[in-house]
């Protein structure tokens, strides 16, 4: 007899969601709503530092790409890290400004999933591109005479192609599984976009495991490249304490601050973000540091590498001239 009830209870689980009409379904992305008197300023402020990213990171790629002495593996996966920051901030920033500018601030299911997608991809792709960056400085500073046999156009070819296989395939896996819930009605997203979390957590059917599978899987997916920058630059550290020669150290290590610096950015304000503690709707702070790893540290890339680094300043000269 339970059994019976507990697979007719599956069955009507399963109907449910097979009539939930995705089509219908609407999502009204909350955003900055409780500041409508500074809807406008915000509009300009993140327009500007939107076109600030598109700009400065289209420079740094025109430059790696047309500049020889340019083309080396570490400027191969800064191009890279480029052009995941200027996808990482579409995915999210014209959503923000169209509802800050515009009175209807709904999303149709399909494009909250597109937009979930895009983010989830590219954020995940740019936390392993700054791995692979951590890898080719630990290299470059504590292999230096074996570093053009050991970073061959093939790997590096080949490293930013699993990354970008892994971070489609982790996004994939997060965005199907939020298709097997059931939505009834409007639903209101405490966001400026369709963050996963905030998504799920106005599910009509039970998200436990899909919260779940952020933490394990998605704890992974981060933890795996946040773990080998640790320890590149650990080696790195402990390379430079053996170096004799004070200038040779800081040398080395001025190779790797703009990278660095990058990192601090990038995981300081997803640390703050993430690593809190769970509750309904996002506050503004919240939402600042959203800004910060997905607006203020794309715009600040190109600036950190284009002033901290000589070769790069050249071919930006040259590109002006």
């Amino acid at each position: 007899m339970k059994c019976r009830l507990s697979e007719k209870k599956k069955n009507t689980t399963a109907l449910e969601m097979a009539n939930t009409n995705f089509s219908a379904l609407q999502f009204v992305l909350l955003g900055f709503s409780d500041f409508p008197h500074m809807r406008i300023y915000l509009f300009f402020m993140f327009f500007i530092m939107y076109l600030i990213t598109l700009i400065g990171n289209v420079i740094i790629l025109t430059c790696i790409v047309y500049e020889k002495a340019l083309h080396s593996p570490m400027y191969f996966f800064l191009s890279n890290l480029s052009l995941v920051d200027i996808c990482f901030t579409s995915s999210t920033i014209p959503t923000l400004l169209s509802t800050l500018i515009s009175e209807n601030r709904s999303l149709s299911f399909t494009s909250c999933i597109s937009q979930m997608f895009s983010f989830i991809s590219f954020g995940n792709l740019e936390n392993n591109i700054l791995a692979i960056m951590a890898y080719d400085r630990y290299v470059a500073i504590c292999s230096p005479l074996r570093y053009t046999s050991n970073m061959k156009n093939s790997l590096c070819i080949l490293l930013v192609a699993i990354s970008w296989i892994a971070a489609c395939s982790h996004s994939l896996l997060h965005t199907l599984m939020l298709t097997t819930l059931r939505y009834v009605g409007l639903k209101k997203v405490y966001h400026f976009f369709c963050e996963i979390s905030q998504v799920l957590s106005v599910a009509d059917s039970d998200a436990s495991l899909n919260f779940s599978l952020i933490v394990t899987e998605g704890a992974v997916s981060v933890g795996i490249p946040f773990v080998c920058i640790i320890l590149s630059y650990g080696f790195i550290l402990v390379a430079l304490y053996h170096l004799h020669s004070t200038n040779g150290s800081q040398k080395a290590f001025s190779t790797c601050s703009s990278h660095l610096t990058t990192v601090c950015l990038f995981y300081g304000t997803i640390i703050s973000v993430y690593f809190r503690p769970s509750g309904g709707s996002v506050g503004v702070g919240e939402r600042a540091a959203t800004i910060g790893y997905t607006l203020l540290t794309p715009m600040l890339n190109p600036i950190i590498y284009g002033l901290r680094n000589e070769a790069m300043k050249k071919a930006m000269g040259k590109a002006f001239q």
